[in-house]
């Protein structure tokens, strides 16, 4: 009798801490999803970008390692120290173990820091400036869908190939904007071409016109067009209102066009538009099945961003359970180690600056005649292999690459 009352306690405590344990355990795996809800990049992320991780989720069953699975939304308003702000909340007191989408490459780059400080993960999809696997890398950051420079050589090459070889830029005023002109000037110059200008508007211009007549007065062949969101919205319809390329003198380049953007414009203002994408939802069956549950819930089709977020949530929540942790140096191991092949990318791979690199493939918009059904909006040119597509890693400045 004693003998039993003298090993109570021992048991109790151990009940104690294996109830403890399973409080643990049962403790939620938090994702983050940070983006622009609200402003100019709201309608080719935002809600989509939300949506997407959520199929991610949802299709990966809801839970991971015995714990749920739990999506916090924030809304970064295009300002990079409030990203910050709300990135070290999560990782501090919100148990948010990786942040996706971070569209708007200052905010991108911001929460990038911030996650290697508290050791959390960042993946962009959203945001697109080379610098993010080039000086700003991190050992806790994947940039995923696509960069400025897979955009800069497939429409720079492509537009090059056309006769199109002397090029001026209406760039917008931030770090994409800045980040895609060097590296398709970079582009355009190592095939012949030659940069002959470019201003750069402020990033939520609405009014180009001052602009572009400085763009026609250039007589370049090319008006490129880096920028993103309304603003590269309102420069397309303000070159089609100037004739810019009805004229026939000159060529229109979107150095980056979302699906959302043409659907925005229409096919009459948007027709001819070379582009260089990561996904399309009419690619292939397997891009239309899941493009399609998409549109069930959004009313519209997906952009790449929303495809690479779905992709690198799914990608990121493998990991976690082959790991057995959230641990991040042993989920980013994982990722790293594990091939990707999904709806977004077929053998996809993750290198040592955090760029994921998969095929990229280059479009050009239809005109509306060739438009046979909804969102029927690109011409497929050519795929850009993978090996191809993005920057040689000994070419990007990243520390972590030895």
């Amino acid at each position: 009798m004693n003998k039993l009352v003298k090993m109570a306690p021992a048991a109790l405590l151990m009940a104690m801490a294996m109830n403890g344990v399973m409080a643990q355990a049962a403790k939620p795996l938090r994702i983050g999803v940070m983006t622009d809800l609200s402003g100019q990049f709201s309608h080719e992320a935002g809600q989509g970008a939300v949506t997407a991780v959520k199929m991610a989720v949802q299709d990966f069953g809801g839970s991971v390692l015995g714990r749920p699975i739990e999506v916090l939304v924030n809304d970064h308003q295009n300002k990079p120290d409030i990203a910050a702000s709300k990135a070290r909340e999560w990782f501090d007191t919100q148990n948010v173990k990786m942040i996706n989408n971070l569209i708007n490459s200052g905010v991108a780059i911001s929460v990038m820091n911030v996650a290697k400080e508290k050791n959390g993960i960042a993946i962009i999809n959203g945001s697109g400036s080379s610098r993010i696997t080039g000086d700003a890398c991190t050992p806790n950051s994947i940039h995923y869908a696509y960069d400025t420079y897979a955009l800069a050589n497939g429409t720079g090459n492509a537009i090059i190939k056309q006769g199109g070889d002397s090029w001026f830029f209406l760039t917008a005023d931030y770090a994409f904007g800045h980040s895609l002109e060097a590296d398709t000037s970079a582009a355009v110059k190592a095939k012949g071409g030659k940069v002959i200008g470019a201003v750069r508007y402020p990033l939520n211009a609405s009014d180009h016109s001052s602009f572009l007549l400085q763009a026609q007065q250039s007589k370049a062949k090319v008006v490129a067009l880096a920028g993103s969101g309304t603003g590269f919205i309102n420069a397309v319809k303000s070159a089609h209102e100037f004739g810019v390329t009805q004229s026939g003198k000159q060529i229109l380049a979107g150095l980056l066009v979302w699906i959302t953007d043409v659907d925005a414009m229409g096919l009459e203002v948007a027709q001819g538009l070379t582009l260089t994408n990561g996904f399309y939802w009419d690619r292939d069956e397997e891009t239309r099945k899941w493009s399609r549950r998409f549109f069930a819930l959004m009313k519209r089709m997906p952009t790449m961003g929303d495809a690479g977020d779905y992709s690198s949530t799914l990608h990121y929540l493998q990991a976690v359970k082959a790991a057995g942790t959230d641990d991040t140096a042993a989920v980013m191991a994982k990722m790293k180690a594990t091939p990707i092949n999904d709806m977004f990318a077929k053998n996809g791979k993750i290198r040592a600056d955090g760029r994921m690199v998969h095929d990229m493939y280059v479009y050009q918009v239809k005109k509306p005649s060739e438009s046979k059904y909804p969102w029927d909006y690109y011409k497929y040119i050519a795929t850009i292999p993978a090996d191809q597509a993005y920057r040689p890693l000994s070419e990007g400045g990243c520390p972590l690459v030895k």
